[in-house]
């Protein structure tokens, strides 16, 4: 597949996102020619915000989160954010999303937070991962290996799992998400 064709869907919480950690994601796909679509909790402005307290920008959703499939897209990215994840983490829609992903076989990427989802999903099961250090716990307590590096890339499972710990590591965090899907 080229990126040209791929098609990556970004979930998010209408509150709380941090702002480079869904943006650069967006704009740097969206650049490179894949068809990109956010979806969040509610059809509602999403409100971002600068190292968990900050105002950031907002953005406008192209739809629900409940109204999105695995099968029409080839990728999923999970931004971080405490209260974004804190809140998808319990979402029913964010938790069936990531696990039909990773049953299909297609690449999930989370920075930072993002990862929380994917405990919540039981999906860390083998797969080592490089999120913010604050849910290294996490983690190792869903069965999953923390590592401290800028990206990791982990294939365990039947999945390409792409992690990141903050948004300093968002240039090799996207690269490797366009690696994925050239």
């Amino acid at each position: 597949m080229a990126i040209e064709n791929a098609k990556a869907l970004i979930i998010v919480n209408n509150w709380g996102i941090e702002e480079t950690e869904l943006t650069r994601p967006l704009r740097d796909l969206k650049a490179a020619g894949a068809k990109v679509t956010l979806a969040a909790t509610e059809l509602e402005p999403c409100e971002t915000v600068q190292h968990d307290r900050y105002e950031g920008e907002t953005l406008t959703p192209d739809t629900k989160l409940s109204d999105v499939q695995a099968a029409d897209y080839d990728l999923l990215v999970v931004p971080g954010g405490t209260c974004n994840v804190d809140r998808l983490r319990v979402n029913e829609d964010a938790i069936t999303l990531a696990q039909e992903f990773a049953h299909e076989g297609k690449p999930i990427a989370a920075i930072c937070h993002g990862a929380w989802l994917l405990v919540n999903a039981g999906l860390m099961e083998g797969k080592t991962a490089s999120p913010c250090r604050y849910i290294a716990a996490d983690i190792e307590n869903a069965g999953g290996h923390y590592v401290n590096e800028e990206v990791t890339v982990d294939d365990a499972n039947g999945w390409r799992f792409i992690t990141s710990r903050t948004p300093a590591d968002l240039d090799a965090f996207v690269d490797a998400i366009k690696n994925t899907l050239a």
